[in-house]
C-alpha cells in the first residue's frame, strides 16, 4: 500500500539590515487593519479600505490557506518588531520569467526608506530564487512615493499606460517600471 504525503509550501523569510519580511498572520491583524482602514494608505491601491477588522481578518485568512496550496509570495513587513506593510508578487509569469511587486506600508512609516529596502530584496529574491528576468511595478500617476520607490529600486521607468486601470469608479492611468536581470547586474 502507498503512503500518502502533505507537503505543505511555505514562503521563505527575507531579511535586509533593518528588515523580516515573512508570512503574515492572524497575529498581524490588528497591526494590518490600523493601516488597512487608513484612507492616505488605501487611496491608490485596488483594494477597498479595511471597514472593520473582520475586513482584515477575512484577507489574512485567504492568505494563510493560499500559502498552504501554492507558492504565495506574500510577506508582512517587520520593521523594529512591528508588522507595518506588506510586499508581495502580485503576478507571475514562470514561462516569460517576469514578476509584478506591490507593496503597501502604514502611514507613520513612510518615507524612511522600508519599501525601498523591502522591494530590493524582493526583487532580488525573484532573479535569484524564482528565476525571474524582469521584474515589474505600477502605479498610478498621482502615486508620487510609489514612483520614487521603484526608482530607488533600481527600476527604470518605460511609460505611462493610458486609462489602464478601473479603480474605486474610474480610469485612470499607469506608470510601467521594471529591472531586468541584467540591469540588476549592472
Amino acid at each position: 500500500m502507498e503512503e500518502e504525503y502533505t507537503v505543505e509550501w511555505t514562503l521563505p523569510t527575507l531579511t535586509t539590515e533593518r528588515l523580516t519580511l515573512r508570512a503574515v498572520t492572524m497575529d498581524d491583524a490588528e497591526d494590518m487593519f490600523t493601516y488597512g482602514s487608513n484612507e492616505n494608505v488605501t487611496k491608490y491601491v485596488l483594494w477597498h479600505t479595511h471597514e472593520s477588522i473582520e475586513d482584515t481578518k477575512k484577507f489574512i485568512e485567504m492568505a494563510v490557506e493560499t500559502y498552504k496550496m501554492q507558492p504565495f509570495y506574500h510577506w508582512g513587513i517587520i520593521y523594529n518588531g512591528k508588522f507595518i506593510g506588506t510586499i508581495d508578487y502580485v503576478m507571475l509569469q514562470q514561462h516569460n520569467k517576469v514578476g509584478e511587486i506591490g507593496y503597501v506600508l502604514a502611514e507613520e512609516y513612510w518615507n524612511k526608506g522600508i519599501v525601498t529596502e523591502a522591494a530590493k530584496k524582493v526583487i532580488e529574491f525573484g532573479f535569484h530564487k524564482l528565476g525571474l528576468v524582469r521584474v515589474q511595478a505600477r502605479c498610478v500617476t498621482e502615486n508620487i512615493g510609489s514612483s520614487r520607490v521603484m526608482e530607488k529600486s533600481g527600476m527604470t521607468y518605460e511609460g505611462t499606460l493610458r486609462k489602464a486601470l478601473f479603480m474605486k469608479g474610474s480610469h485612470r492611468d499607469v506608470e510601467m517600471y521594471a529591472i531586468t536581470d541584467e540591469d540588476s547586474r549592472s
